[in-house]
């Protein structure tokens, strides 16, 4: 048994991690150098989706992601982070909606469902939504998607957990002797002997992972979100536009991302809510309450890194886009390697390894 993990980063995956290793019997430690979702997990669309995601083994990856959420949600009462409202899709061109229909024809096939709606369909489901923004028919319909609270989720993740939680204390060495991590060492001076430790830290990860001297291709990007004050809209589901895409945020408040992440200015981000206002009217004259820039932790070639480094087997992954969606399978799995557990072929198509290998 591993006595002592300290898990990098204190996002979705690094709290799914620390839940799972508590709950198989560790001793944990969460490092952060800012505060448990302060980083990219508090600035994301939080999107629980697996919609055209290829090939075929991250698509079922994310799957996969979207049961566990749904056995969490129902395994705690009154759970309040898992949303599962259904998607919106449509198109403003012919050739992004021969790109849509390719990817509900690529989806289906798999198994995933989808339907196609009209524009009466879709405003049963969206009555706010202004008639004329939809398109005649043509408008795809993901019923089993939605999206999370991510820092809610978080929160009940790390009190599960039971771990201790140090903040504000950036990982600045990791001491390796013997073809393994012996230590870790923050900024403030503390220190602590590990037996593995598991890199969480989402767009710094390729940081964390030289000062074990591994060396994690990255080509991450930004994210842009505007949070709109309270308005009495009745928006109840993910939906994406061909100008704005948007999801409830809770307390009346929407949450909107710009598609070409482009909204980091004031100007930039009215732009964003008069394109939403331009789909539901009844946004009337909210304006931008505040801005969340996020940094999407994205590997080289997109698809996630997780589970144990061979030449350095205490060193695990736990690295991705689409962190909401995947955090908690994934990190699953991650934990169960960490502690000895055989997953089998779970995490082959996603280990680090990939990249160091001479094709």
């Amino acid at each position: 048994m591993v006595a002592h993990v300290v898990v990098i980063g204190a996002g979705v995956y690094g709290a799914a991690v620390a839940a799972s290793l508590a709950r198989r019997g560790a001793r944990v430690t969460v490092v952060d150098a800012a505060e448990p979702g302060g980083g990219t997990s508090g600035a994301t669309f939080s999107w629980t989706n697996s919609c055209g995601k290829q090939p075929r083994t991250y698509h079922d990856l994310n799957v996969a992601g979207m049961r566990a959420h749904r056995r969490l949600a129902a395994a705690v009462p009154h759970s309040d982070w898992y949303h599962e409202t259904g998607n919106l899709e449509w198109a403003a061109t012919d050739t992004a909606l021969a790109s849509l229909r390719a990817k509900v024809d690529g989806v289906l096939d798999y198994g995933y469902e989808a339907h196609w709606l009209t524009r009466a369909e879709a405003l049963d489901l969206e009555p706010d939504l202004d008639p004329a923004a939809l398109p005649d028919d043509g408008i795809a319909w993901f019923p089993r998607e939605g999206w999370v609270a991510p820092t809610r989720l978080i929160g009940h993740l790390l009190a599960r957990a039971g771990a201790q939680v140090v903040r504000g204390d950036a990982v600045t060495g990791l001491e390796v002797a013997g073809g393994a991590v012996r230590t870790v060492r923050l900024s403030s001076g503390w220190r602590a002997a590990v037996d593995a430790v598991v890199d969480c830290a989402g767009p710094r990860a390729a940081r964390v992972a030289e000062l074990a001297g591994l060396a994690l291709p990255m080509r991450n990007t930004r994210g842009v979100l505007v949070c709109t004050p309270p308005v009495a809209v009745a928006v109840g589901r993910v939906v994406h536009a061909p100008h704005v895409h948007l999801r409830p945020d809770g307390g009346g408040r929407l949450l909107l991302h710009d598609p070409e992440d482009v909204a980091a200015d004031g100007g930039a981000a009215t732009a964003v809510v008069e394109a939403a206002r331009a789909l539901y009217p009844g946004i009337g004259a909210a304006t931008a309450e505040s801005v969340r820039v996020g940094e999407r932790p994205i590997p080289e070639d997109g698809l996630p890194v997780l589970g144990r480094v061979v030449e350095l087997p205490n060193f695990h992954f736990a690295v991705s886009h689409s962190g909401a969606t995947l955090s908690l399978h994934a990190g699953d799995l991650v934990a169960a390697e960490v502690l000895g557990e055989d997953v089998g072929d779970a995490l082959a198509p996603f280990r680090f390894e990939r990249f160091t290998t001479v094709h």
